[in-house]
């Protein structure tokens, strides 16, 4: 048996057959699917974060984040870019490959850009193994509904694990009228629909984006699977945000615009390195720096 198989569960004290007390089992050395499951089996909640770069991948994963996602919100807060349909599977890839180079223990997933999966289930099959050969994720994620639960089943056929994106879809963005709730009304069934032929595609897990909270609450109940949200609520196993978002590098108040309302920020990160960054220019323009110790 591998360690993490043995773990006891997590925070829990393992006992031998003399009923004597050991010290809780180690954390797994690598979390996978199998975990996730297992932390909605036992009423636990795990986070994710998007990652980009080796740097902050290696700083969110030592601070313990099961779950890091390589986004093509790229394309937004790296390329600023309006939108996530502009970014390329090759471009994804790079910054894919730098999270995983920097994530020691966490699930690394990576989405598949727009357009490189749509097409067929063979061409989600090449895109999917791209990812996990060129890059070494450990998972894909998918934008999905019903109608593209073949292309899902192919690729977890293929032996690559899929996480399922439900609700808003921001690929699907001019199709959905914008950035939009989903789910209302009768809408409500059409979601539960595409969550139930996601999973028995065989997707280990469900982001579901911008949806009522009482419908994420019913698709936490309803589902095998864990669901992850982000604007769905509480009830989910796992919550998203957007690092830069969530750390407050993202101002869009200061560009006139607005944090959507599932955002909350945890630090002012923008203030911080605007602090840092003027200090510096100061002691530069003054001769300050570099001083003494700073030479050879």
């Amino acid at each position: 048996m591998s360690n993490d198989e043995q773990s006891a569960p997590y925070g829990g004290v393992a006992q031998n057959n003399d009923a004597a007390l050991v010290p809780a089992a180690r954390k797994p050395a690598r979390i996978r699917t199998h975990h996730l499951q297992r932390f909605k089996q036992e009423g636990q909640r795990f986070a994710m974060l998007t990652a980009y770069d080796a740097m902050m991948a290696e700083v969110f994963d030592a601070a313990g984040i099961e779950v890091l996602l390589v986004g093509d919100s790229a394309a937004n807060v790296m390329q600023g870019s309006a939108s996530t349909l502009s970014i390329t599977v090759d471009e994804l890839l790079v910054y894919a490959k730098s999270v995983v180079n920097g994530a020691k223990r966490a699930l690394v997933v990576a989405d598949l850009p727009f357009g490189s999966y749509q097409v067929s289930p063979e061409q989600a099959v090449h895109t999917a193994v791209r990812f996990m050969k060129e890059a070494g994720v450990h998972a894909v994620k998918m934008e999905a509904h019903a109608g593209l639960a073949a292309h899902v089943e192919a690729v977890v056929d293929a032996g690559i694990p899929v996480m399922a994106h439900a609700g808003f879809t921001p690929q699907a963005e001019h199709q959905l009228g914008g950035f939009r709730v989903q789910g209302r009304g009768e809408h409500a069934q059409q979601v539960l629909a595409d969550a139930a032929a996601l999973e028995e595609a065989g997707a280990f897990c469900l982001l579901v984006e911008m949806i009522p909270a009482e419908l994420a609450a019913e698709l936490e109940a309803s589902l095998r699977v864990p669901t992850i949200g982000i604007g769905a609520g509480s009830a989910t196993t796992g919550q998203v945000l957007v690092w830069q978002d969530m750390l407050g590098l993202n101002q869009p108040a200061q560009q006139g615009g607005r944090l959507p309302r599932f955002v909350k920020q945890y630090a002012d990160l923008r203030g911080i390195i605007t602090e840092a960054v003027q200090s510096f220019q100061s002691e530069v323009r003054e001769g300050k720096f570099p001083a003494q110790e700073h030479m050879f």
